[in-house]
């Protein structure tokens, strides 16, 4: 019978048609930022992530103008809905949210950080959050039929304010990180160590933890060491160094060049944090930063980076006596220390690899 199907087809100049592949459910983000500029968050949890998932063809991925899709200026029919934070403007929410009901799109609610307790609402309060920011974050969130949250501690904020959350932890982007390199050794010569610690404005506080540490820190061979910020504090003082930004590195994947191009000038990397509420819900980013650096990590011993001494790192309390002993141990167990680090952040926390955090991800946004 085949035979003859297919002789009769090419009597009438035609042929069996070949199934057309089913199209790939199309996923919209919103961020804040537009034409790949955004906030180093954006990066971190969703537009390398975005990338990947569009490069795999499991889906088709394409930034959102909230306004326009919550208006239907933007008639794109979206199986899925991931908002970051608050970049979905609290005034057009309740139209997409009833937009997204009518039309069947899944909304996936993406945070990194504690919006939701008091303490930690009153701390973004005095930066940059208005009340409107808080209030659509946590619109969103209240609202989503997925939340994903970058650690645990974060998933029992929600979890204690009625919302179920998946944790997927944060990872690094080989394209941005080189993931296949081995990192880059600090050039010792001889003089002052340097040891880095970078991070946004928002890590003034935690700076302060540093300052007894470096005041009469020194290696085992006596040597001075000297800590250098990147970012973290806009004030100025004599007990570190500032090493200044040029003013295209403040979009992260330039930021992320930067520290590659004076990876070489740094001994270690540290992460100081003080013990609030909101640190213990921050991720272990500084760790994975590092290590792809090549540089030995040494941070708090708060939940951010427990788990970190498995891999390599080094955790210390307040005490400053203790962390001037993680800093030379981590000056004489460099090597071994990268390239345990290194072994773990590539097999398992590298975005787009086959690993359970980029599999918990994928099943939130509900594709397999």
């Amino acid at each position: 019978m085949a035979a003859l199907r297919s002789t009769v087809a090419r009597l009438l100049g035609r042929t069996t048609p070949t199934p057309s592949a089913p199209t790939p459910p199309l996923v919209g983000f919103v961020v804040h930022g537009a034409g790949g500029v955004h906030p180093a968050s954006a990066h971190v949890r969703v537009t390398g992530r975005m990338t990947a998932l569009a490069a795999s063809g499991a889906a088709r991925v394409a930034q959102v103008d909230p306004v326009r899709w919550a208006d239907g200026s933007d008639t794109a029919h979206l199986d899925v809905l991931l908002v970051q934070r608050d970049a979905f403007p609290l005034a057009a929410l309740d139209a997409a949210l009833a937009r997204a009901a009518r039309e069947g799109t899944r909304v996936v609610a993406e945070v990194d950080d504690d919006f939701f307790t008091p303490e930690a609402r009153a701390r973004l309060a005095q930066a940059e959050y208005d009340p409107d920011r808080l209030a659509a974050v946590d619109r969103v969130v209240r609202s989503a039929d997925a939340v994903v949250v970058s650690t645990e501690p974060l998933r029992r904020v929600l979890a204690a304010e009625g919302v179920d959350a998946v944790v997927v932890p944060n990872g690094v982007q080989p394209g941005l990180w080189d993931a296949d390199a081995d990192g880059v050794r600090a050039r010792d010569t001889g003089g002052t160590r340097r040891v880095l610690y970078m991070g946004s404005a928002t890590h003034g506080g935690d700076l302060d933890l540093l300052r007894p540490v470096f005041a009469e820190a020194t290696d085992d061979d006596g040597r001075p060491v000297r800590l250098e910020v990147v970012g973290v504090t806009g004030d100025d003082a004599t007990w570190f160094d500032r090493l200044p930004l040029p003013g295209d590195a403040t979009h992260y994947p330039d930021f992320v060049a930067f520290l590659r191009a004076h990876a070489g000038r740094w001994s270690a990397g540290v992460a100081p944090l003080t013990g609030d509420r909101f640190n213990d819900a921050k991720s272990d980013l500084k760790f994975l930063e590092y290590t792809m650096l090549g540089l030995p990590f040494v941070g708090s011993d708060r939940p951010s980076y427990r788990g970190a001494d498995r891999h390599g790192g080094l955790l210390a309390g307040d005490d400053p006596a203790a962390w001037q002993e993680a800093l030379r141990t981590a000056f004489r167990e460099a090597d071994d220390r990268v390239a345990r680090a290194r072994r773990y952040v590539v097999t398992e926390r590298t975005v787009g690899a086959d690993q359970p955090g980029e599999r918990a991800w994928r099943a939130a946004l509900g594709l397999s």
